[in-house]
């Protein structure tokens, strides 16, 4: 956990635009909370207006609690007004517009600004970020350098890894984080940049030394969410106002209309004929080729891959290609799909401009293995199971379209979708499915306070939009169980929407699930 310290409220300021209601600068604080719930004798509470809590009423039960400053958003005679409460005229007030933004402030001067004392890598895009940065990491410790990780798989040093809730985590949290990262003495950390951490404001006044956009396609949009595409976009493109280099998918059809709008320096990367219209298997490229075809959106591409091929060994799905520009020379990736070959190469381009050797990058992303992440289980038969977080009708369409390239005999796909969530997804998800399996077992997948009946109605209506032929299994040990039993040779079974979550959520209860344990427990069950 990181150090506290006692400190200034003067010093914790720093940095924010504010105005001083009462009290006085040189209250001397000894931690920070937007919690209410965390505070106790010495603290400071930031109080934040939020969509669905209001902070400040709680205003009055933190004094009680011994807080001696408040960071507030509206006036003292307003709050007085609205949630009867009188502020002692010795706790200090101080009245700031946006409370989320000097939060984060707030808690970097708390913890000392950590990630200054790293080389910081910030990831963005709807898909590849946490594959991507399971790679980076890989490829920075071939240098013998170290890299802690946060992200959607937990917040990851060394081979300990603490689960969180959120992708980017509140701003006091994450900046906890980002020092046990820096205390634990790494020389760099790499993080995902949620859409939802960036307008929730969750990063502000955050610099990055690198910025990545690895793709964009409509996600994450609803109530509670992003009112539009338009707005997601934005938050996505706000990493490039604060970075001091841009690392683009070139062929992202949004990339350059970000990098018109970036405030940082530009590197991209690319598959050949991806975006040039080109044959992307042509297998000898000379320098005037290579140029014509990296014009488009940003000029010429600093990394490219070329003559990608699919790898299908007993247990084991890979990639492997060519590289040209940053790194030249042959790369495997041992991870399926061509989404990897651009997580890999976006990868690569890290390493590379942090000026790792070509060797050592072909070695790290060769080795790599991402937890829950088109994730290959051992099963000793002659059938394949892959675990993956799917969880929505793009990324499953991503999926199922990639195990297709490995041409199995059948795919069969467990899946379900989350309660209290958008119909829209589970619409979506079911249609994605019933397109592009051979057969389908619906199943729990985080029912939260819905009935699994309904959710399942739900994704019928975009299965029906198929002539798939499905079986419904509720319990999702029953379901994996069901499907390796009845696997043939050749098959590839695909558990989707979990990937690294070991937990079943059910009426507001977590209960411990694991989807490696579960084909585990189908597999022992198998008769020779």
């Amino acid at each position: 956990m990181a150090s506290k310290r006692i400190i200034t409220l003067e010093k914790l300021l720093e940095g924010v635009e504010f105005e001083l209601l009462q009290g006085e600068l040189s209250t001397e604080i000894v931690d920070v909370a937007y919690d209410s719930r965390k505070v106790t004798e010495g603290f400071l509470f930031v109080a934040i207006a939020g969509t669905i809590v209001d902070g400040h009423k709680f205003i009055g039960g933190v004094i009680e609690q011994g807080a001696k400053a408040i960071v507030v958003e509206k006036n003292i005679d307003e709050i007085k007004a609205n949630y009867s409460v009188e502020i002692p005229s010795d706790i200090a007030v101080i009245k700031v517009d946006n409370g989320r933004a000097a939060l984060s402030l707030i808690s970097q001067n708390y913890f000392d600004h950590p990630m200054k004392k790293m080389i910081s890598i910030g990831i963005t895009g709807t898909k590849g970020k946490s594959t991507t940065t399971y790679l980076i990491k890989n490829i920075l410790e071939q240098t013998g350098k170290t890299c802690g990780i946060i992200g959607t798989i937990g917040v990851a040093i060394g081979d300990k890894v603490t689960p969180i809730e959120h992708t980017t985590p509140e701003s006091y949290d994450l900046q906890s984080y980002i020092a046990d990262i820096a205390e634990a003495g790494c020389d760099y950390f790499v993080m995902e940049v949620s859409s939802q951490g960036v307008k929730m404001d969750r990063v502000a006044g955050m610099i990055f030394d690198y910025g990545i956009f690895t793709n964009i396609t409509p996600d994450h949009i609803g109530e509670n969410e992003h009112e539009d595409f338009n707005d997601y976009l934005r938050c996505k493109a706000a990493l490039f106002d604060r970075c001091h280099v841009g690392i683009f998918n070139a062929d992202d059809p949004h990339t350059a209309g970000i990098i018109r709008n970036a405030h940082c320096l530009v590197k991209t990367y690319g598959i050949w004929g991806q975006g040039s219209g080109e044959d992307a298997t042509t297998a000898d490229i000379t320098d005037e080729q290579y140029l014509a075809g990296c014009e488009e959106y940003t000029g010429k591409r600093d990394l490219m891959a070329v003559d990608v091929s699919h790898v299908n060994e007993k247990d084991v799905l890979a990639m492997k290609f060519g590289l040209r520009g940053l790194v030249n020379g042959e790369a495997l990736v041992g991870l399926p799909g061509l989404f990897n070959v651009y997580n890999a190469l976006c990868a690569v381009t890290v390493g590379a401009l942090i000026g790792v050797d070509d060797g050592k990058i072909l070695k790290a992303i060769r080795q790599v293995e991402v937890r829950g992440r088109v994730e290959a289980v051992p099963t000793g038969r002659d059938f394949s199971v892959l675990i993956d977080f799917a969880h929505n009708g793009v990324s499953t369409e991503s999926v199922l379209k990639t195990l297709r390239g490995y041409n199995p005999h059948r795919l069969i796909a467990i899946f379900g979708c989350g309660g209290n969530r958008s119909k829209l997804r589970r619409y979506e998800m079911g249609e994605a499915v019933g397109k592009l399996a051979d057969y389908a077992v619906v199943t729990s997948d985080n029912p939260r306070k819905e009935a699994f009946a309904d959710i399942v109605e739900d994704i019928k209506v975009g299965l029906s939009k198929t002539d798939l032929d499905y079986t419904v299994i509720e319990d999702r040990m029953e379901a994996v169980a069901y499907a390796v039993a009845h696997a043939e040779s050749g098959d590839m079974i695909v558990l989707l929407g979990k990937g690294h979550e070991e937990y079943q959520e059910i009426q507001g209860v977590k209960h411990h699930y694991s989807e490696r344990e579960a084909v585990a427990a189908a597999l022992e069950g198998l008769q020779d």
